[in-house]
């Protein structure tokens, strides 16, 4: 008797590998396909009745790394499965464009913070479904460190046609410069963009000014070892500044429009698309981003609560962390930088607390 022959598997589109989800899972199956069930190992996501030969259904995925599967069975109980690496993000924490529009409540908060912690600090917070927020001091200029590296990987990504393949040199230098914040591969990544350290980072200020952030400069590499509201718009001003010198520099209100401007892309929204930066791109960033391990700040008092996807940055005086954060329910950017301050880190898991707090409170 002859066996019949295998069923082809599934065909992927989304989640695409190695990107972060908001839960779409779409793609095509094989002719005579009646149902289609997407799992995580023994967990079903989703098990549905298909008529056609092509899917697109919204489930509900895993917070980290996880081996998505999909698999399509035909009318003679015929199973064939593919499987994607993917990263999910709650459904409803895709962004929508909002101006930003002062939340008084939590500016009150803001402000108590940071004045109970002392020293020179920076605060921007801002909810990405509703557009309020508030800030402090956002616009005083801080010794950047190594939060401008996510500057370096957007150039990057607006330089290639793509993600970078799998295992590929331009991948391994953005997980050490995202993941491990390694200076060398910040520094290579832009030699690789224009060169040398200081044509490259002219490349990453291009960005910055394209996306209208004025008050941030790339200069040259990184040091290596010798081996709705009222209306009311979200204040942003100057309270104070310290003095640092020369060097890279930028501010909260920058760093905070960078990361919504990434966490935009991927939701195929947003300026970023039109310098170069796809979707598939943006989200391949946040998956990144999502799996730096740096504990202690945005993301200190969250814990399982949310998705913290950020970047941080520290000299001797000077404790930064910027990102986003993604909850059921929404999503919020949050920038905290200090200068000098007391308990720095502390500072900025309690302002993300009170900014995921507030913004679960209003909807």
């Amino acid at each position: 008797m002859l066996q019949a022959p295998a069923l082809p598997p599934p065909a992927i589109v989304s989640p695409a590998p190695r990107e972060v989800s908001f839960g779409l899972v779409a793609g095509s199956v094989p002719r005579g396909t009646r149902r289609i069930i997407v799992s995580n190992g023994s967990r079903v996501l989703a098990d549905r009745p298909l008529s056609g030969t092509s899917f697109s259904l919204t489930v509900e995925m895993p917070s980290t790394v996880f081996p998505l599967q999909v698999t399509a069975v035909d009318r003679r109980n015929r199973h064939s499965s593919r499987r994607v690496q993917a990263f999910g993000l709650p459904a409803d924490a895709e962004p929508r464009l909002r101006s930003p529009t002062l939340d008084p409540v939590l500016a009150r908060t803001v402000r108590s913070l940071v004045r109970r912690h002392g020293g020179t600090s920076a605060v921007y917070v801002q909810d990405l479904r509703t557009g309020r927020g508030a800030a402090w001091n956002a616009r005083a200029r801080f010794p950047a460190a190594s939060t401008l590296k996510l500057a370096v990987g957007v150039t990057v990504m607006g330089a290639l046609v793509g993600k970078p393949g799998e295992g590929s040199r331009i991948e391994e230098l953005l997980r050490a410069m995202l993941i491990r914040s390694d200076n060398a591969a910040a520094n290579e990544l832009e030699v690789w963009l224009a060169g040398s350290t200081s044509a490259g980072s002219a490349r990453v200020n291009g960005t910055m000014r394209a996306l209208g952030l004025n008050d941030s400069l790339m200069y040259g590499g990184y040091e290596t070892p010798r081996s709705p509201s009222a209306g009311a718009p979200i204040p942003i001003r100057v309270e104070s500044q310290p003095a640092f010198g020369i060097g890279k520099y930028t501010t909260a209100w920058d760093l905070a429009r960078l990361s919504r401007a990434v966490y935009l892309a991927a939701a195929g929204k947003g300026p970023l698309l039109r310098l170069g930066v796809s979707g598939s791109e943006a989200r391949y960033l946040l998956w990144l981003l999502a799996q730096v391990r740096d504990p202690g700040k945005l993301d200190r008092f969250v814990g399982s609560q949310a998705v913290v996807m950020h970047k941080a940055g520290w000299l001797a005086e000077a404790r930064h962390d910027n990102g986003v954060i993604a909850f059921r329910g929404g999503a919020y950017v949050a920038t905290v930088m200090t200068w000098r301050a007391g308990a720095p880190d502390e500072l900025a898991g309690r302002i993300s607390l009170a900014a995921l707090r507030r913004f679960r409170s209003v909807g």
